[in-house]
Formats: structure tokens, C-alpha cells, sequence
């Protein structure tokens, strides 16, 4: 059973950016899709990115595309999400995720595919 923690959340201004990371620890990093979720206060865990087992397939949603990306690092067992031109609305608390059973090429995108979740790490983007 994989174990996740979440780091490099904070406080930035509008326009900044933020790298957050996930290590996982616990299991076979490379049998593992990971995905990173965010829920703002009064709303519902919405789907932010996703990264398939062989890294070769990402999604990102359309609210964070063309400003956030997404990877992972085999070798450090690490999924990183690096957020760019951050606006006031992404901030949130932002949780990264993991399931198995996945092909190494899909990448789903819905809460309930997802077995195992970090803690969180707060984000929050001031105008």
C-alpha cells in the first residue's frame, strides 16, 4: 500500500509560481498512475492533472492547461506539479493521489479511480 506526502505549498502572488511535490513510499512507484486533486473551501475535490505509470501520457484540466505541468521522477519515487501564472482562483488545498491496476499508458481522471491520497499541502495565491 502506497503512502503519499504532499510539499510546496505556500503563499505566492498572482502571477507567480509554485512547484509542488509528491513522494511516494510503500510500494512500486512505477506501478502507480498519479493524478493531483485541489478543493477550495465550500467546493467540491476537483480534478487538476493526472500522469501515467510510464510518464508518456499526461492530462491536465482546462482551468490550469497551458500554466501548470505535470511529471514524475522514477527515480526519487516523485510526482511534481509545477503551477505558473498562478491566479487567485487556484487557490485551494491540493492533494496528490495514486491508484494500480492502470495501464501503463491511461491516465483517469475521475476522484473515485483514485485508492490512495496524501494529506494535502495549502495553496493560496493573492491578488
Amino acid at each position: 500500500q502506497v503512502q503519499l506526502v504532499e510539499s510546496g505549498g505556500g503563499l505566492v502572488q498572482a502571477g507567480g509560481s509554485l512547484r509542488l511535490s509528491c513522494a511516494a513510499s510503500g510500494g512500486t512507484f512505477s506501478l502507480y498512475v498519479m493524478g493531483w486533486f485541489r478543493q477550495a473551501p465550500g467546493e467540491e475535490r476537483e480534478f487538476v492533472g493526472v500522469i501515467s505509470r510510464n510518464s508518456y501520457s499526461s492530462y491536465l484540466a482546462d482551468s490550469v492547461k497551458g500554466r501548470f505541468t505535470i511529471s514524475r521522477d522514477s527515480a526519487k519515487n516523485t510526482v511534481y506539479l509545477q503551477m505558473n501564472s498562478m491566479r487567485p482562483e487556484d487557490t485551494a488545498m491540493y492533494y496528490c493521489a495514486a491508484n494500480s491496476g492502470f495501464s501503463p499508458w491511461q491516465t483517469p481522471r475521475l476522484r473515485g479511480e483514485y485508492a490512495y491520497w496524501g494529506q494535502g499541502t495549502q495553496v493560496i495565491v493573492s491578488s
